[in-house]
């Protein structure tokens, strides 16, 4: 399952950057994910939760973005969405000559964390019995 390591790859690189940010907790990560990265979304949540335990991460929400495909036909310039499968084919014209011009991407397109020093637990008093 190569979700597994897309997972540690980010985990890594987030954490990495956070660090350096002298961040405490990440608390979301946005993750484009195009439709022809061949990403399973829910496989790649599982792993991602895996993956963030005993981390900065830990308890870090994963938001996915979905990517559609989208081609342009080299002779005629029509656009279209490919779509699952992929159809390649240009719809107006028929050629087979097909840019891709979406639909593979996989980036981190944001993370939200917290800065500063970790904050002291609070105690509440309990009021004595009088």
């Amino acid at each position: 399952m190569h979700e597994m390591s897309i997972a540690m790859a980010v985990v890594g690189q987030v954490e990495e950057a956070a660090q350096a940010a002298g961040a405490t907790a990440v608390r979301s990560i946005r993750l484009q994910v195009g439709e022809l990265a061949g990403v399973v979304p829910d496989s790649l949540a599982f792993c991602f939760e895996l993956a963030c335990s005993g981390t900065v991460l830990e308890g870090a929400e994963l938001l996915t973005e979905s990517v559609p495909g989208r081609a342009r036909c080299g002779p005629c310039a029509d656009e279209w969405a490919v779509g699952m499968p992929p159809e390649l084919c240009c719809p107006v014209c028929g050629a087979a000559a097909a840019e891709l011009l979406a639909g593979r991407e996989l980036q981190i397109a944001g993370v939200c964390w917290e800065e500063g020093p970790v904050p002291a637990p609070t105690r509440e008093r309990i009021p004595e019995e009088r």
